[in-house]
């Protein structure tokens, strides 16, 4: 191998590549090329380790306590944590014949006085998967991500107290170059925007000579001048404004206004959200899917993450679920139901379209006949829109999924009591239940009768919790991804990480009484009341998030075509999820349910 090939193939390989190029170039005389037969012991607890080893041709296993850990192949190196600890726990033995570059441990150490190079091997796993994600996509956490409110142009503020005639709040505003007016009586403020004043003013309903509260909305949407930009455009989409008041320690500094938002972004999710409150229409609806699809191409592009765009997904899927609904069910019924959703849209997970999970909550005393056909028309118009039939008629056509309220609190103490699989398997999909038309007061109350179930309930959480270990974790000897050839040498990433994490986290919530259906939320209140310490929960969203962002790409993606940064990223994700059921193993005590 010529030096220039060497010099390529290191710099391939992180954290050399973000070296300074000085560093680099004063490493690169230094380093040696060995061969070690197989069965060679390169490292073990009573054999120190003098090099670091970087493979070029071979393949090293490491073992502990005599059990398989991992496998390196081309490109891996291996162990910085002997070099720096000087001590290791495993044994390091040549399972293929090795080719292998080497640096002597006096170098390596002093490699460490390079910033980036020691941040990479002394970091903890969420900021070393951090920095391995940001590298996998050439750039750094983009702007995008990490503005904040504070960074962007906010407009004057026009403060008037109550009892100001509206004459004299629009004569202070357009001398203070304004946009708004807020409307203050004691601690307590309102708004005056352009459509207050097009709909009560232009429309003739007050004069000018009134006082301001007369016309103003009496409550405001606020964010803190710390929180992030793309949380504002979140906001914004959600309750359908232009305009957010902005504080900072809970005073009032400024306007966010919506156009300067969306020139920082150049994003058009506000058009996508307009258009789904405009269509009147099934096909006007069907005609908003491609701008959506493009709105997350674009979020991808930039760099944003999977967990941030499932955010917006979620937001825009809730306008476009209540839209149908409005379209397709008469008006004199949508008051005495209401339509939830489960699965990854209820958890506010979703992103590429997948197949319907739905219900609808009819009120007690009403004919379920006339809803049911009103569901039919729903599911077709989903179907219409992008949104495939569930294959286990998890549906609101369904009449076992349109019911009356009491039907619903029934068939909960019938699947509590069998504990059934497929009993306890329709328990997890309700437990993901999320409102988002009708009356929200049934969704409430199911809610409440979920959490009533399962109190001093242990024994119904356990058998709940043994499907964490339904589908074995893809680790082992293929560089420490497990694809068989009857797979075509793929993994699926639902099933070999992120069931298990979403389940097991479910199932803890509920034991918890955690209302919030998301599991990145889920993990934080668990955390929060003490059941996952700060490392372990910050772990399982960084493995979450990483194995989500997979899923996103190629949901069954060949190990063969990994990058190694890609099989680095995938190993430690699902040793997490590993370690996840351990956890859930001993708490729940997985070894006694039968």
């Amino acid at each position: 191998m010529s030096i220039l090939d060497q010099r390529k193939l290191i710099e391939s390989i992180h954290p050399f590549a973000a070296m300074q190029k000085e560093a680099l170039d004063s490493l690169m005389p230094k380093i040696d090329i060995a061969y070690y037969p197989k069965d060679t012991l390169l490292i073990s607890p009573t054999l120190p380790s003098i090099a670091f080893y970087i493979i070029i041709k071979g393949m090293v296993s490491e073992y502990v306590d005599e059990e398989l850990l991992n496998i390196y192949g081309a490109s891996d190196s291996f162990d910085a944590n002997a070099l720096i600890y000087g001590k290791t726990t495993g044994r390091f033995v040549v399972s293929e014949e090795l080719i292998c570059y080497e640096i002597t441990k006096e170098d390596f150490l002093e490699l460490l006085q390079d910033k980036a190079f020691q941040s990479y091997f002394l970091q903890d796993f969420v900021s070393r998967h951090q920095q391995l994600k940001a590298y996998a996509t050439q750039s750094e956490l983009t702007p995008f991500v990490m503005a904040r409110i504070s960074d962007i142009f906010l407009h004057p503020l026009c403060i008037v107290p109550h009892g100001v005639s509206i004459r004299q709040a629009l004569e202070r505003m357009e001398s203070m170059g304004a946009s708004v007016i807020l409307t203050q009586h004691e601690q307590h403020y309102g708004i005056i925007t352009d459509t207050n004043l097009r709909r009560h003013l232009l429309l003739g309903e007050h004069s000018v000579d009134e006082a301001v509260e007369k016309i103003h909305t009496p409550t405001l949407v606020t964010l803190e001048s710390h929180d992030f930009l793309f949380n504002a455009l979140l906001t914004m989409t959600h309750h359908n404004i232009k305009r957010i008041v902005i504080t900072q320690e809970e005073r009032i500094i400024g306007v966010l206004e919506q156009i300067d938002l969306l020139s920082y972004f150049a994003n058009h999710s506000h058009l996508v959200a307009v258009q789904i409150n405009q269509a009147r229409t099934i096909e006007d609806v069907v005609a908003l899917q491609g701008d959506l699809h493009h709105l997350i191409v674009a979020l991808q592009a930039k760099g944003v993450k999977v967990r941030y765009i499932s955010k917006m997904v979620t937001t825009l899927n809730a306008k476009l679920y209540a839209k149908i609904f409005e379209i397709v069910v008469p008006q004199a019924l949508r008051a005495h139901c209401a339509l939830i959703v489960m699965g990854s849209e209820g958890r506010g997970e979703q992103i590429a379209k997948t197949d319907q999970d739905n219900a609808l909550i009819i009120e007690e005393g009403q004919d379920t006949a006339p809803f049911l056909e009103a569901m039919q028309a729903f599911t077709e118009a989903m179907v219409k829109v992008g949104f495939p039939l569930c294959a286990g008629e998890v549906m609101a056509s369904n009449p076992a999924w349109c019911m009356p309220l009491s039907h619903y609190k029934s068939a909960v103490q019938t699947w509590v009591s069998s504990m059934r699989e497929e009993d306890l398997q329709r328990l997890s999909i309700l437990t993901d239940a999320h409102h988002v038309a009708g009356e929200a007061t049934l969704t409430k109350e199911l809610g409440m009768h979920l959490a009533h179930t399962f109190e001093a309930r242990d024994d119904v959480l356990a058998h709940m919790a043994k499907a964490v270990l339904y589908f074995d974790t893809p680790l082992s000897t293929l560089w420490g991804l497990v694809a068989s050839k009857e797979s075509n040498h793929r993994i699926d990433i639902k099933k070999g990480g992120i069931f298990a994490l979403v389940h097991g986290v479910r199932t803890l919530a509920l034991q918890h009484h955690i209302e919030p259906t998301n599991t990145i939320e889920r993990i934080k209140a668990l955390n929060n009341m003490g059941v996952f310490d700060k490392m372990f929960a910050s772990e399982l969203i960084e493995a979450f998030d990483t194995l989500s962002s997979f899923r996103l790409h190629d949901a069954h993606p060949d190990v063969r075509t990994l990058s190694k940064i890609e099989r680095d990223l995938l190993k430690d994700a699902f040793k997490v999820v590993n370690t996840f059921k351990a956890f859930m193993r001993y708490h729940f005590h997985l070894n006694m349910v039968g």
